[in-house]
């Protein structure tokens, strides 16, 4: 075994886990899922069965990533935060066959108890806040929050919120990387 599991974590048969991964205190990683390398994954997690998560991914405690969501490399899933499954859920209606996909794209960080409803995308590097409840699809970069949540500007790839100058040009403070605002969309430059 190249991961580490806690004793109290339930891992099925049919799991892809990767080098280094680390899972903690009562998760349960179901079948025929996969998980990349060095990703620490909480307690009192579930990933449901063919949920993938890229390498590097963080999974805080009392989360569960329902069958449908795809998390590429760097993600960062707060604590208690939610994602669904199914728009119209009804306890007498099963749906199994109608779960939705749910993309979380490179880099992007959820906060604490931010809800992430079915079929809505977060593009890479975003920043979701605390609490936010993401209702539709969310742009790389973006720095969204409330209930909805909206976009109230822009970030870089360390998180920073950016500024942009006459040139419609910001750079972040930490990184010194720059970043260009341009037709509603930010992109790295440097």
């Amino acid at each position: 075994m190249e991961y580490f599991s806690h004793d109290s974590a339930v891992i099925d048969d049919g799991c892809s886990i990767g080098k280094n991964t680390k899972i903690w205190h009562f998760s349960h990683i179901m079948k025929d899922c996969e998980i990349g390398n060095g990703c620490n994954i909480g307690q009192n997690v579930v990933v449901s069965p063919n949920v993938k998560l890229g390498h590097n991914v963080k999974v805080q405690n009392n989360v569960s990533i329902y069958s449908g969501v795809i998390c590429e490399n760097d993600v960062f899933l707060g604590p208690s935060m939610v994602f669904t499954n199914i728009t119209n859920p009804r306890s007498a209606v099963i749906r199994r066959d109608s779960y939705e996909k749910t993309i979380v794209s490179k880099g992007a960080s959820i906060g604490a108890n931010a809800t992430i409803v079915c079929g809505n995308n977060i593009g890479a590097y975003a920043l979701i806040g605390a609490g936010a409840v993401v209702t539709k699809d969310v742009k790389p970069y973006s720095l969204l929050v409330g209930n909805p949540a909206k976009q109230i500007g822009w970030v870089s790839e360390y998180g920073h919120r950016l500024v942009f100058n006459n040139d419609n040009k910001a750079k972040c403070q930490e990184s010194n990387q720059w970043y260009e605002f341009n037709n509603n969309e930010v992109k790295r430059i440097s």
